[in-house]
């Protein structure tokens, strides 16, 4: 009777703990959420629609403290450097399609002027030719020389600002910029789907995104880029501290630790930028230099045709200065008009732009 007792106590003890079991593991597996992230390490995230949405929401409504030092901790819950990098994947994404249809404003920009500005020279430049037969009465030919000359003038204005703003250029600077943001988005993505993401990139991604911005502007008032530099030089857009950790790794620290490279991957790398360095940058450089020259001197050489056109459009007519006005006026339109087809029909800026 005590041997059954003491098994039957032995057993209810036995139940007991396990029930006790059970109940710390119920109470492990339904863990409280958290409402503000905090320091707790938690499991790896999954790549499901629903929880993207849900740190996409979260971020939009975390309020950033601007003011205080940049100091960025490394220990920070992943759920937070996920849902910043997926923010600025989404800012990546608008700027890639703003640009994308600045590009194309601009590329039509490019196609109405050359095509209003031509239209414009070949009517002043026949109404300064039917000016030079004499045809009809004095005020005919008054009227004939007066708006043959305004034509003129106002071809010669809308030629300055074409020539300084150079539509083909931007649309090449803005098709480089889609694609710059694009590769970077695509870094990013990346960078999200293999995970162990800290802080650290997430600040490096939004210095390149600032550098892009910064690199290719959306405003052309202000900031707009220079059209006619007086150099040539490759074009830099990354950020500054990007130079530094490549100079440091090239005088002797490795660099295995930032991107995992072996060195012979590292040293047919290098072959290849030794390669670029020596070819490719030396033939682009050369041909950007010949093609700014020439633009330099088409974008010079319309307006001037057009003013020589204007000054003789309006001594067309006239016995002292004899045919050299009917020259000028009838000539430089049509030297003009065929310049500026040139220049902006063969968008000499976008090829610049290109090298």
């Amino acid at each position: 009777m005590a041997s059954l007792k003491a098994s039957s106590l032995m057993f209810s003890s036995t139940s007991l703990s396990l029930c006790c079991r059970r109940e710390i593991i119920r109470a492990a597996i339904h863990m409280p959420k958290l409402r503000h992230g905090g320091l707790l390490s938690l499991p790896k995230l999954t790549k499901t629609r629903g929880l993207v949405e849900e740190l996409e929401m979260r971020s939009s409504y975390t309020n950033t403290n601007t003011n205080s030092s940049p100091k960025y901790d490394t220990r920070v819950s992943e759920p937070t450097v996920i849902a910043k990098l997926y923010a600025i994947m989404k800012a990546i994404a608008d700027r890639v399609e703003m640009h994308k249809n600045i590009g194309e404003q601009r590329n039509n920009w490019n196609s109405l002027l050359l095509t209003s500005i031509n239209a414009i020279t070949l009517t002043a430049t026949t109404m300064a030719s039917i000016a030079a037969t004499g045809v009809g009465s004095g005020v005919a030919l008054v009227s004939l020389k007066l708006s043959s000359t305004l034509l003129y003038l106002a071809d010669t204005r809308m030629l300055l600002i074409m020539n300084k703003v150079q539509p083909s250029q931007l649309t090449e600077e803005q098709q480089n910029a889609s694609r710059l943001f694009n590769q970077l988005h695509e870094e990013i993505y990346t960078m999200v789907c293999t995970g162990n993401s800290t802080m650290n990139d997430v600040k490096k991604a939004m210095e390149k995104v600032f550098a892009l911005d910064k690199a290719y502007p959306f405003p052309l008032l202000g900031v707009m880029l220079e059209k006619f530099p007086k150099t040539v030089e490759p074009a830099i857009w990354w950020p500054l501290h990007q130079k530094n950790r490549q100079a440091i790794g090239y005088n002797g620290r490795k660099i295995n630790n930032m991107n995992d490279w072996d060195d012979k991957l590292e040293e047919e790398m290098r072959e290849i930028v030794r390669v670029l360095k020596r070819k490719d940058e030396e033939d682009y450089l050369r041909l950007g230099e010949k093609s700014l020259k020439l633009n330099k001197v088409l974008a010079i050489s319309g307006p001037l045709l057009t003013d020589l056109a204007a000054i003789g459009s309006a001594f067309v007519g006239s016995p002292s200065h004899g045919s050299w006005t009917v020259v000028l006026g009838v000539v430089g339109g049509a030297l003009s008009t065929v310049v500026n087809a040139f220049e902006h029909g063969g968008q000499v800026g976008m090829v610049f732009e290109m090298y």
